[in-house]
């Protein structure tokens, strides 16, 4: 599956009949299974439906980091992201890709 940006906004756990997606480095994970986390009230809430990277490598919720762009990234922060995604992987299905 291939989802835009925009398409992948819809999978932010608003809609209860619909799973919910978090996008790293252009894989689209569903995380559905971690509702409690990612769904609306979760502490993970803001990631939901969208690009996640930024902010994961940063270690930030601040809304300008929640975005794809890996420019500027130190080699620390990309270490973190790395290890985002191994964790991601080993726990939420990839289901797609961001195009």
């Amino acid at each position: 599956m291939e989802l835009t940006l925009q398409q992948l906004k819809q999978f932010d756990g608003s809609d209860a009949s619909k799973p919910i997606y978090v996008a790293l480095k252009g894989k689209i994970f569903d995380v559905t299974t971690g509702k409690s986390f990612y769904g609306p009230g979760g502490s993970y809430c803001i990631f939901a439906g969208k690009d996640a990277s930024r902010a994961l490598a940063k270690m930030s919720k601040n809304d300008e980091d929640i975005c794809a762009s890996l420019d500027g990234l130190s080699e620390k922060e990309m270490g973190v992201l790395n290890d985002w995604e191994k964790k991601f992987e080993a726990k939420y299905p990839v289901i797609g890709s961001v195009v």
